[in-house]
C-alpha cells in the first residue's frame, strides 16, 4: 500500500528518477524516488523492442522505426536494438544492418542476429563485435545475449559470463541473458538467478519476485524490470517492486 508520505513524494517530483520501460504495448514512464516506485504511465504506444538513454537523450527500437526522445521516427526502419556510442546512436535492423546516427544514418556493417548494443560493443549470435573508426571487427565469443562496455567490458553468453582482459576470461558459468555495469558495480542475470559484483566478488542477489529479468540499469540507484512487467529498485538497503500491468518487457533505461 502507498503511504501518504509516498504520495507526496510522487506529486512533488523532486529528487525523482525517471525510468523508461520498453514493452510490447509501448514505452512506460515510471517515476522512482529512492527505491519508492511511484506514478507510471504509457508515454508512447508502440511495439518497443529495446530502449537506450544517455545524458538526457532517449532512443527506442520498434517494429516500425527508431524513435528519438520525442518519440519521433528517425527513418531507420524496423529495429531490434539501439545503444549509444558516445553521443552517437547505433541501431541494428531486422536484416542485421548496423548503422550510426549523428543527424543522418551511416551504414557500418551487416551482422547476423544482433541482440544488444552498449557503447561500441555489439552482441550477436556470432559473438561480440567492436565498432571503431576502422570499421566493425569481431572481438570473440559466440552466442552473446548482452554486453556492457563500461569499465571492464562484460558479456552475457549462453554458456557463461565473461570479462575482457587478456582476451575474454570466464567469470561465471550459466545461461546468462542480461549484464549491466558501471566502472565499479555490475549485475548479471540468467532466467532464474541474479548476481552482482562489488569489487572482484560476485554474489547472489535476492529479489522479491521470481520472474526472469529483462534488463538492469543504473542511476541514483539500481533498477530492473522483469519480462512480465514488474519494475524493481534499490538504493542499497533492499529491493522494492511494483507491477505495471504491462507485459512483454524488453528493456529499461534511466534518463
Amino acid at each position: 500500500m502507498t503511504t501518504i508520505d509516498e504520495k507526496r513524494v510522487y506529486s512533488d517530483r523532486e529528487g525523482t528518477t525517471t525510468v523508461f520501460v520498453a514493452t510490447e504495448l509501448g514505452v512506460a514512464r515510471v517515476e522512482v524516488s529512492g527505491d519508492i516506485i511511484g506514478e507510471f504511465s504509457l508515454a508512447h504506444r508502440c511495439a518497443a523492442r529495446d530502449i537506450a538513454a544517455i545524458d538526457g537523450t532517449l532512443a527506442v527500437a520498434t517494429d516500425e522505426d527508431v524513435l528519438d526522445a520525442a518519440f519521433s521516427p528517425l527513418e531507420f526502419g524496423p529495429a531490434v536494438t539501439v545503444g549509444f556510442d558516445g553521443d552517437d546512436l547505433l541501431a541494428a535492423g531486422e536484416d542485421g544492418r548496423l548503422a550510426r546516427y549523428n543527424g543522418e544514418w551511416h551504414e557500418l556493417a551487416t551482422l547476423d542476429a544482433v541482440r544488444a548494443i552498449d557503447g561500441n560493443l555489439v552482441a550477436t549470435a556470432e559473438g561480440v563485435y567492436r565498432v571503431s573508426s576502422e570499421g566493425v571487427q569481431h572481438a570473440g565469443l559466440t552466442d552473446v545475449r548482452d554486453v556492457s562496455a563500461s569499465g571492464v567490458p562484460l558479456a552475457a553468453t549462453a554458456d557463461g559470463l565473461y570479462r575482457l582482459g587478456n582476451g575474454w576470461m570466464d567469470v561465471l558459468a550459466g545461461d546468462f541473458r542480461v549484464v549491466s555495469a558501471t566502472d565499479g558495480d555490475a549485475y548479471a542475470a540468467t532466467a532464474d538467478q541474479v548476481v552482482s559484483r562489488a569489487g572482484n566478488e560476485w554474489t547472489d542477489v535476492s529479489l522479491p519476485v521470481d520472474d526472469p529479468i529483462a534488463d538492469i540499469a543504473f542511476g541514483d540507484g539500481v533498477y530492473a524490470a522483469t519480462e512480465s512487467g514488474t519494475v524493481l529498485a534499490t538504493v542499497g538497503d533492499g529491493w522494492r517492486s511494483r507491477h505495471l500491468g504491462l507485459t512483454g518487457v524488453t528493456g529499461l533505461s534511466v534518463r
